[in-house]
C-alpha cells in the first residue's frame, strides 16, 4: 500500500504545502482576489485565507517535528560512536533538518 501512486502523490502534497513557497502560493492567491474580486473579499473571505495561514503554518511545523524525530532517530539507532549531537536539531528548518538526514545516510 505504501508504494500505491495516490499514497505516494497525497506524501508529495503535504510535503509540499510544508514548505515557505506554499506561503507565496496563499498570498498570491490573496492579491489575485483582491485585484479580480475584492467586492467578494468580505470577512468569510478573510477568515478563508486566515484558515488557509495557519492550515500552512501547522502543517509546517508538524513536518519540522516529523524531520527531527527522524533524524534523532536515524542517529540514534545508527551503530557509529562518531554520530553527531542531535539534541538541538528541533530549532532548525525543515529543510535544514531533511539536508542533514540526505548527509547522513549518504554517510558524509
Amino acid at each position: 500500500m505504501a508504494n500505491h501512486p495516490i499514497t505516494s502523490a497525497l506524501t508529495s502534497i503535504g510535503t509540499l504545502t510544508s514548505r515557505p513557497a506554499a506561503f507565496l502560493v496563499l498570498l498570491a492567491y490573496a492579491i489575485l482576489w483582491m485585484i479580480f474580486e475584492r467586492q467578494s473579499l468580505d470577512w468569510h473571505g478573510a477568515a478563508t485565507l486566515f484558515t488557509w495561514a495557519m492550515t500552512l503554518s501547522i502543517q509546517r511545523a508538524e513536518h519540522r517535528d516529523t524531520q527531527a524525530i527522524h533524524a534523532k532517530l536515524d542517529e540514534i539507532l545508527r551503530p557509529d560512536d562518531a554520530a553527531s549531537n542531535i539534541t538541538r536539531i528541533d530549532d532548525q528548518e525543515p529543510e535544514e533538518i531533511e539536508k542533514h538526514r540526505h548527509r547522513q545516510q549518504r554517510g558524509d
